[in-house]
């Protein structure tokens, strides 16, 4: 009892004299009442006096409504009130019925649910199995029990699928890590080349803009300095005019004299037509085809493979297969003949039968190469090697007669002759007979890409360091049935490397100065 009776008193400190409900964001006036926000907010606006001042609802002492401050005590009163009101409500929710106010002492096995002996006898029970508590205890414990068993099981799987999806996105994050890191490394070069491009051409126009500025403005001046002069005049005009006749006419021949020796400068002015856009057209078609070109690059690049050397067991063709370089190695003999360099070609392999293919050769170093494709007839390698890399070579005589790289003979290649002679052996549009066609590049490629597209039966050969410039294309609508990747050293020492994928390198390392 005397709990309640200070719970009543307490409620009574911290009701609001307006509403006579438990205070809502109290706040207090300056003679210390405290009120509801809301309440005296309504209050001050409909009982102000004309000076802004309120009146206090319960002493009627005026206040300002700017000094009304939150009651922070009143706050945590009322926050206790509330808890200490709650406890004994919660308990009888637990144990008697909300509805009825009876014990609840039943549980009803067809909606789950406890309830009283009225709750029983009603229209939504009635019918319904219904047992003490006390005697279902056991069972629905076990259910929970089977249930929670259940759901611990689901938890490991849903834990494992988190592990899984965890997994996947780390590889995920992984390779598209590896991605950003190519696009930008390939992207690099291109925008330092244009980040170049860019402030040439501005430098240039910011010097052109320099030169007609100064021009301009030097126009300017004089036009100003016209002006000045005309406006004097308008005004001396109209000064005249306002004076009376006599004073008129005796100032008239020193106005008009002034306006007689007046004569007009139109300003110089720059003609659009001098602007140097042509230059800047041609930059701008000159970067697109670039951009184009590296387009086409990255496109190719991702059909990129892995191609390993197969030994040709030549005397003079050293093959390091680790560092996928080829090498001439014969410095004694010097004077090998065309006829003979059919030799020293080394196939790549796995053999290609279809899809799309692309690899890269560095021939930096080098100042004679051949590079392509070929059929497999051109190398004769010892047979107990034949069966076990899957070659099916046999060697083609009429290759060592003619000594030539032509189509007929299962050659698609092009190549350079002391750094400057560029080649591909192919027929001529015209006469459709093969023939050794020149081919003009800018300066020596120092890595070179080889694109088969089988679908669309086409070699084509880029100038990788050269933004993926186009150096040949063959068109061949019969490639035979499997061919395989050609590399020929020639007769200079300096090796020739097959690059892998990880070897990738931007347009910016590569391209020339």
């Amino acid at each position: 009892m005397m709990a309640s009776s200070a719970l009543a008193m307490a409620k009574e400190e911290v009701t609001c004299p307006i509403c006579l409900e438990l205070l809502k964001e109290p706040v207090s006036t300056d003679c210390g009442h405290s009120f509801c926000q809301t309440c005296i907010i309504l209050n001050y606006v409909s009982n102000r006096r004309m000076d802004g001042v309120g009146s206090c609802p319960v002493c009627r002492v005026g206040y300002l409504f700017e000094n009304l401050r939150p009651n922070q005590n009143m706050i945590n009163i009322i926050k206790r009130i509330k808890e200490l009101k709650s406890i004994p409500e919660e308990k009888e929710k637990v144990f008697y019925c909300a509805q009825h106010g009876e014990k609840l002492k039943l549980f009803c096995k067809e909606d789950r649910m406890t309830i009283c002996w009225v709750c029983e006898r009603s229209q939504k029970h009635r019918g319904h199995q219904t047992a003490l508590i006390e005697e279902v205890d056991q069972e629905y414990k076990e259910k929970l029990q089977a249930a929670l068993q259940k759901l611990m099981e689901n938890e490991k799987r849903c834990d494992k699928w988190q592990d899984d999806l965890q997994q996947q996105r780390a590889d995920w994050e992984n390779q598209i890590q590896r991605d950003v890191e190519y696009v930008q490394m390939e992207l690099k070069g291109l925008r330092d080349l244009l980040d170049s491009k860019e402030s040439e051409g501005l430098q240039e126009l910011k010097k052109e803009k320099e030169e007609v500025m100064e021009k301009l403005e030097e126009s300017e001046n004089e036009l100003r300095e016209q002006t000045e002069l005309v406006r004097d005049l308008i005004s001396d005009v109209g000064h005249q005019l306002a004076l009376s006749t006599m004073e008129m006419l005796q100032g008239m021949n020193s106005v008009l004299t002034r306006i007689q020796v007046l004569r007009l400068k139109q300003p110089q002015t720059i003609p659009k037509k001098r602007r140097r856009t042509y230059q800047v057209q041609d930059q701008v078609q000159d970067l697109n085809v670039m951009l184009q070109a590296i387009q086409g690059l990255m496109y190719v690049r991702r059909y990129w493979v892995h191609v390993t050397l197969y030994a040709n067991n030549h005397a003079v063709i050293a093959i390091n297969k680790e560092k996928r370089q080829i090498q001439h190695t014969s410095y004694y003999k010097r004077n090998l003949q065309i006829s003979k360099t059919y030799n020293l070609g080394v196939l790549g392999y796995p053999a290609i039968c279809s899809g799309k293919h692309y690899w890269e050769v560095d021939v930096s170093r080098k100042k004679t190469w051949i590079l392509g494709l070929n059929d497999g007839l051109c190398v004769q390698p010892q047979l107990h090697s034949i069966s076990e890399m899957g070659f099916k070579v046999k060697y083609n005589s009429s290759v060592k007669q003619r000594g030539n790289y032509q189509r007929k003979y299962g050659y698609w290649v092009i190549g350079m002759k002391n750094w400057s002679v560029y080649n591909a052996s192919d027929e001529c549009s015209v006469t459709h007979n093969s023939s050794v066609l020149a081919l003009s590049l800018s300066g020596p490629p120092s890595r070179v890409g080889v694109f088969l597209d089988l679908e669309a039966c086409t070699l084509s050969f880029y100038d990788v360091s050269n933004f993926g410039a186009l150096i040949y294309r063959f068109y061949e609508p019969f490639f035979p049935h499997t061919v395989y990747p050609y590399f020929n050293p020639m007769e200079c020492s300096e090796p020739m490397t097959v690059c892998g994928p990880s070897s990738s390198i931007s347009v910016e390392t590569q391209s020339k100065e």
